[in-house]
């Protein structure tokens, strides 16, 4: 293949916008009252806070996962049509300002905002009066190099930080993230969630009310803080729980006849007699969680138990078991679904995995600075932008698609300025094939609110 000779680039065009789709996307930030919420929430000792807020929301939202990958916002007439921006170097003294009390004000911006995008677009809240699922997990993020504050080797093996992250979603809708921390890299995934979770419950009670609300976890989070903070909330919870003895003793007492095939990976259904044929079977008991602790502390719960039949990798050459053998997952509940409901329910915990992989492979690809605050407001930071996605996602009518498809989509929509009169016009592509979501999003973007912002 030869090379073309007639092409010749040159960088010298004033009027392009390389990402023309986030002028709906802030537009949408901004109808739910973004600057006016961190003018009001920041006590941040810097000038022009809502604009360099708004330049690293815009540099994540375009692609950034690095303090340097925010300069794409000063290319072209990028900043004509985004209002200002600043430089990178700016922005990295910004977050070295920030305190773990700015770091604070900025969690209540990211829960209030959400709550105004709620209202702003209702598709968030998925199907009306739908289960409500409340998500918590953790990640370990690696980081390099000696200076990075807080950084230790955790449970994953790797040296890091860690980040606990809760997620809400509505029935047939995205998740979004209520609540993230940063921690130090060897804390325990447990430690302090409870009051996060906490937090994420009340968001969902004022945003969702009268809806039924399930709170998932795997066994890291199985602690009595966890599941009392999720009661107490009004919730449903579904806590994966270790093997501890008690645990034992109840699997062990549950009778061979009382468990029940379910539909899993690869099962087959018998067209004789309609059942799934399949290697996984549910069943549960009744059990009390906490014995450890004082009586009044107890949680009488239900305890419903998966198993899934161990492979025979010998097989293949006729060793055959002389007996089944089985791997048990067990978890608690206190919800009223019958045991098969709730563990299909339970399993669809994974779907925070997808967000902490979306956030890894976007905006916290890094952990940007050696100071462990100015980490902290970055991770924030991530999440309005995730949450953003979500919100511009939905009201440009493409579902539950993921911060890489916005930003494939309509984000880096290119457009050329022009001027007439007193307005800017963008000009963009023919045949643009989202054209129809980048004007749906436009319109709901600049209607007028449709709630109050207090």
């Amino acid at each position: 293949m030869k090379a073309s000779h007639g092409i010749a680039p040159v960088f010298d065009d004033r009027n392009l916008v390389s990402h023309a789709g986030l002028v709906p996307v802030l537009e949408l930030a901004e109808k739910a009252g973004l600057t006016e919420l961190v003018e009001a929430s920041s006590t941040l000792p810097a000038a022009s806070v809502a604009i360099k807020v708004r330049t690293i929301l815009g540099g994540m939202l375009a692609g950034a996962d690095s303090i340097d990958d925010l300069g794409v916002l000063r290319s072209g007439a990028t900043a004509r049509v985004l209002g200002q921006v600043r430089a990178p170097s700016t922005i990295g003294t910004f977050l070295r300002s920030f305190t773990h009390g700015h770091v604070l004000q900025f969690g209540k911006v990211n829960r209030v905002l959400l709550r105004r995008l709620l209202g702003e677009v209702p598709a968030l809240s998925g199907t009306e009066g739908g289960l409500v699922l409340v998500d918590m997990d953790d990640t370990i993020r690696e980081v390099h190099g000696y200076q990075k504050q807080a950084a230790a080797f955790g449970y994953s093996g790797v040296r890091g930080l860690n980040a606990l992250v809760v997620t809400i979603t509505g029935q047939d809708a995205a998740p979004l993230v209520a609540e993230a921390s940063l921690r130090r890299g060897n804390v325990r995934s447990g430690d302090n969630a409870a009051h996060h979770l906490a937090r994420a419950l009340t968001t969902v009670r004022e945003t969702m009310p009268r809806r039924r609300v399930l709170t998932r976890a795997d066994s890291a989070f199985c602690t009595h803080e966890n599941v009392t903070a999720a009661a107490r909330g009004g919730a449903w919870y579904s806590f994966t729980i270790p093997q501890w003895r008690t645990v034992q003793a109840a699997i062990a007492g549950i009778r061979e006849d009382a468990w029940t095939k379910i539909k899993y990976t690869n099962a087959v259904r018998d067209e004789d007699t309609g059942e799934w044929i399949s290697d996984a079977e549910v069943a549960e008991a009744p059990f009390t969680a906490f014995v450890s602790r004082p009586k009044d502390e107890h949680i009488a719960c239900r305890l419903i138990v998966r198993r899934v039949k161990r492979l025979n990798v010998n097989a293949a050459q006729g060793q055959e078991t002389l007996f089944d053998t089985w791997r048990y997952h067990a978890f608690i509940t206190n919800s009223d679904l019958d045991q098969i409901e709730a563990d299909k329910l339970h399993r669809g915990h994974a779907i925070i995995e997808q967000v902490i992989a979306e956030l890894k492979s976007g905006p916290l690809a890094h952990l940007p600075s050696g100071k462990f605050t100015a980490n902290h407001a970055w991770l924030q930071l991530a999440v309005i932008a995730h949450n953003l996605s979500r919100a511009a996602a939905t009201a440009a009518g493409l579902g539950r698609a993921r911060m890489a498809t916005l930003q494939r989509t309509i984000i880096s929509t290119p457009a050329r300025l022009a001027s007439t009169g007193r307005r800017l016009v963008m000009h963009l592509p023919t045949h643009w094939p989202w054209a129809p979501a980048w004007a749906l999003l436009w319109a709901t973007a600049t209607d007028p609110p449709r709630t109050a912002t207090p």
